[in-house]
């Protein structure tokens, strides 16, 4: 609100509060004149029985000619201050509307009306001896509040001299006298009223006039500490907000009472949900736990842990730390708990350290490969020619065949082995990876691997996309993990195949309805030597890993035990072109 408008409101009060001082004034009057059944001032005459109240002794009352020169002897004075002060603020409101753009006109008209109604109320109830001469001092002090140092000392000057005019002309008789005064003044009653009132009528204006420009200051001062405020809380609020760390506070009660926005998107929560509610609802501790965090950080104790979580059913691993909240006085108000979500950073410290240990377990399958292949060639060879010349009977027969056909199953792995640590050299060719999807899904339909009980799905996004690879390769990724999947659902399930396009990057994944795996498995699954199922070697995930290594790739695998398995491998594409018509096929 601006100053006109501040003002023109506060004339508004002061047309208001005009009407309750002299409703105090009438109605009392009116009311003790009903319960006295007379009037108070009425004139006695000769027959009247009730003389006039004088502060002195007076000779025996007389007929008062009130036509001679002397004002009214009944009521009818005050009832007219009455009606005036109430026409007066008739006009008042008027000229709110009309003197709207210039209010400070508007605020003089009522001060020197107000002065003007002053020194009437005066002038009827006891002249220089009337009390409501302080109403005065009430206009001034107004003007003062309202307009300052200049409006409150011309206002002054204006009550003064009504006051001081009024006085002076009943003192020389000038004006005819009011009924209701109580003495006759004497000269030095006059001088002492005029110097006084002169005094305090000015000091008032002075003293006002500074206590509201004091206090205007205070105001503007104040206003703008509580805009820096405001902008400090705004600043502050920003802050929170931008940190990327999730932050919550707790109060003793442990209910959370703040969260920030990055809190949110990693809880995966909104604040309404949590705000007010108990500090378990964040999903990360129990209360016991909670309760044993907050007492170390209460004792000053520095709280840092990492734990597990499921959201949405995703596994993500959050680090928190815990801190006392304090005021200023250093008195406890709850708890701060800080959290980042360390998903991204688990997985990849895992695959630093996988990598690290295929690249020591390729060293020794490469020297385990060369070191037992030659005797493993010279004892298969042996056994082959023994079989085609040996003639005895049925149970040495048997011995030979199982000797034969485990030397062929080592020497598989052998291979694979030698596989794994020595791969073929990768060729870059362009190719409908999509195609090869379709056609592959197609393959496995048909194969003995896939049972009545099995169904395979395939969705691809966009129908046809080209990317930079090694198909022989990305085939192999697409069969060993299809055929580990399908041994997962040795009682049937569904396993569905998709392939999307997603900016520069390719995305095939594999997933089914099978046994899934434990945290243990799903750790140790690209690690050689490490089969979950019968008869297998435990090179396949192993191979999967380094081909998708090697082409700069990157795996996620998501997998609880009962809840299947989900296989996402992620293939830099470089310039894709794609074909847009998602359709979803499914055996």
């Amino acid at each position: 609100m601006d100053t006109s408008e501040a003002l023109h409101r506060q004339l508004r009060w002061l047309i208001g509060i005009r009407l309750l001082v002299v409703a105090s004034v009438v109605v009392p009057y009116a009311l003790l004149q009903l319960y006295s059944g007379a009037s108070f001032g009425t004139v006695p005459s000769a027959s009247s029985p009730v003389p006039v109240i004088q502060a002195v002794p007076q000779p025996p009352p007389t007929v008062v000619d009130l036509g001679a020169g002397r004002a009214p002897g009944d009521s009818d004075f005050l009832y007219l201050i009455a009606g005036l002060t109430s026409l007066a603020t008739l006009i008042y409101i008027v000229l709110l509307r009309k003197l709207h753009a210039r209010p400070h006109v508007q605020a003089y008209v009522q001060f020197f009306g107000d002065l003007l109604l002053v020194t009437g109320l005066v002038y009827y109830f006891g002249g220089i001896a009337s009390p409501f001469s302080m109403l005065y001092l009430i206009t001034i002090s107004v003007a003062s509040s309202l307009l300052r140092r200049r409006a409150g000392l011309l206002v002054a000057t204006g009550a003064y001299l009504l006051y001081g005019g009024l006085i002076i002309s009943l003192y020389f008789h000038w004006v005819p006298d009011s009924v209701l005064a109580a003495e006759r003044a004497s000269e030095w009653r006059l001088i002492y009223n005029l110097a006084v009132h002169l005094f305090g009528f000015y000091a008032v204006a002075m003293l006002t006039s500074y206590l509201a420009e004091n206090v205007t200051q205070a105001e503007r001062e104040l206003e703008a500490q509580r805009g820096s405020l405001a902008e400090l809380e705004v600043v502050h609020r920003d802050v929170i907000h931008s940190i990327t760390s999730g932050l919550v506070t707790v109060d003793l009660q442990e209910r959370v009472t703040s969260i920030n926005r990055a809190g949110e998107e990693i809880l995966r929560r909104r604040a309404p949900e949590l705000v007010g509610r108990r500090v378990e609802a964040l999903g990360l501790f129990t209360q016991p736990e909670w309760e044993l965090y907050a007492a170390a950080s209460a004792e000053g104790q520095k709280v840092r842990d990492e734990i597990e979580i499921r959201s949405d059913g995703e596994a993500l691993w959050i680090g928190f730390s815990i801190a006392s909240l304090n005021d200023v006085g250093g008195r406890r108000l709850g708890s701060v708990l800080a959290f980042q979500d360390l998903t991204a950073f688990r997985a990849l410290q895992e695959e630093l350290r996988l990598k690290d240990r295929m690249a020591a377990v390729g060293e020794l399958a490469a020297g385990l490969a060369h070191e037992i292949g030659n005797p493993l060639a010279a004892i298969s060879g042996s056994t082959q020619m023994l079989a085609t010349s040996f003639s005895g009977d049925t149970p040495q027969r048997k011995l030979l065949d199982i000797l034969l056909k485990e030397s062929q199953r080592l020497d598989r792995t052998i291979k694979g082995f030698l596989q794994f640590a020595r791969p073929r050299e990768r060729s870059n060719t362009r190719f409908d990876i999509a195609r090869q999807l379709a056609e592959n899904v197609a393959l496995l339909r048909n194969s003995e691997e896939v049972s009545a009980q099995h169904r395979v799905e395939l969705r691809l996004e966009p129908e046809s996309a080209t990317i930079d690879a090694d198909p022989d390769q990305i085939s192999q990724i697409f069969w060993n993990l299809a055929r580990n999947s399908l041994r997962a659902m040795p009682g049937g399930g569904t396993l569905r195949v998709s392939g999307s396009l997603f900016g520069s990057t390719y995305r095939m994944e594999v997933a089914d309805t099978g046994r899934g795996m434990s945290e243990e498995q799903r750790t140790k699954l690209f690690q050689p030597f490490q089969s979950f199922f019968d008869h297998g070697t435990g090179i396949g995930m192993a191979i999967v890993y380094r081909i998708v290594h090697e082409h700069g790739g990157r795996l996620s695998v998501d997998s609880r035990p009962a809840a299947g398995t989900r296989i996402a491998v992620d293939l830099p594409v470089g310039v894709a072109m794609a074909q847009p018509a998602p359709e979803k096929v499914s055996a």
